[in-house]
């Protein structure tokens, strides 16, 4: 019995967090360009939108639901598990999942803390996924 009550949370955790993936998918639809490339890869869809390597650029990818987007391959490789930990906590969080990681920023930054690395989700990431950070100048 153990095996179709896991498929039905596991079911019922990809469909609260479906609103969000939509998010993801009009982000990706918004940017889109030439050279892009979807992908499913461990139960969700990788989204390579082919940008070139810059050393200003902050994020490398950014996690609506199962819906990950990326930069390029690269970051999306270096990224995968923190990432994976977004998914996770998409399918707990659902649609919740925006206004909880926006007010976890802002009670950090209300505290002079980093809004972005001290935030709960984050902490919870790096954590998890401890080789998220890498660069590409540091492999």
């Amino acid at each position: 019995m153990a095996g179709p009550l896991r498929l039905l949370g596991q079911w019922l955790g990809h469909a609260w967090a479906a609103p969000a993936a939509l998010v993801g998918l009009l982000l990706a639809l918004c940017l889109w360009r030439r050279g892009q490339r979807w992908q499913r890869r461990q139960g969700t869809l990788e989204i390579d939108l082919g940008l070139a390597e810059q050393a200003s650029a902050r994020y490398g990818a950014i996690t609506f639901g199962q819906v990950i987007v990326g930069r390029n391959a690269t970051q999306l490789a270096l990224l995968r598990a923190h990432e994976q930990v977004h998914v996770r906590q998409y399918r707990r969080w659902g649609l919740l999942f925006f206004p909880a990681y926006a007010l976890s920023s802002l009670w950090q930054w209300l505290h002079g803390r980093d809004p972005y690395r001290d935030n709960a989700f984050e902490r919870e990431a790096y954590r998890l996924a401890p080789t998220h950070g890498k660069t590409l100048k540091s492999l």
